[in-house]
């Protein structure tokens, strides 16, 4: 029984399981990007079509979320993360979008498709060092990584719009180095992002519940 274990033994169990869960999270983060940088490089997502790109964003996201709504140790690790490391992620949402504003400048994607993917990701990067120095400003996370999920959600959809009715250049998506952006930088921040939110809406029914109870 656990509650027999002394709290020294209690606490290296959880120190253990926490390390062992941070590995594998850096593991599988490490393997993806790899997998991607290389799949990319040699142009295997030209290869299989572009009309598969937005089918692999959405798994991709798909399963870190349900491995977290599983599993616990993942669960808690994620609760452990930092809220401002989780939100300083989306910095490199900036590059992105300048990315994709450039490509659009140079006719390489689609009008559409830049005006909402590029200025969606500028305008999510440069809200960071704003959240950030906001303090004591209640909820500012809450509404950040709602509105970052909602311009993922925006941009994704006009993307598998543009392919599903093969709008001229866009499939230039799937080209190296623009594929990374979409099927790994979203995929991983898209996950995080509902991961973020879960723990925060968890978070806000908890403390009005203890307020409700002790009124």
């Amino acid at each position: 029984m656990l509650t027999n274990l002394p709290k020294g033994k209690i606490e290296i169990n959880s120190t253990d399981n926490y390390n062992t869960t941070r590995r594998w999270f850096v593991l599988a983060l490490s393997i993806w990007a790899a997998t991607i940088f290389v799949a990319g490089y040699y142009g295997m997502f030209t290869k299989v079509g572009r009309i598969w790109i937005p089918p692999i964003v959405l798994v991709s996201m798909t399963v870190p979320v349900w491995v977290y709504y599983r599993n616990e140790s993942f669960r808690r690790y994620i609760w452990s993360i930092d809220l401002r490391y989780l939100t300083a992620f989306h910095l490199w949402r900036i590059p992105a979008g300048l990315w994709f504003l450039y490509c659009g400048s140079q006719n390489l994607l689609p009008e559409q498709f830049v005006n909402k993917a590029g200025y969606g990701d500028l305008a999510v990067g440069c809200l960071v060092p704003l959240i950030l120095m906001l303090r004591h400003v209640r909820g500012k996370y809450l509404v950040f990584h709602l509105f970052g999920l909602l311009d993922f959600v925006v941009a994704v959809g006009t993307g598998l719009t543009l392919t599903v009715l093969q709008v001229p250049l866009m499939e230039n998506i799937a080209t190296f180095p623009t594929v990374l952006i979409p099927l790994y930088g979203v995929c991983v921040t898209g996950a995080l992002s509902i991961m973020t939110l879960d723990r925060l809406l968890r978070k806000r029914s908890s403390v009005n519940l203890a307020l409700s109870g002790s009124c």
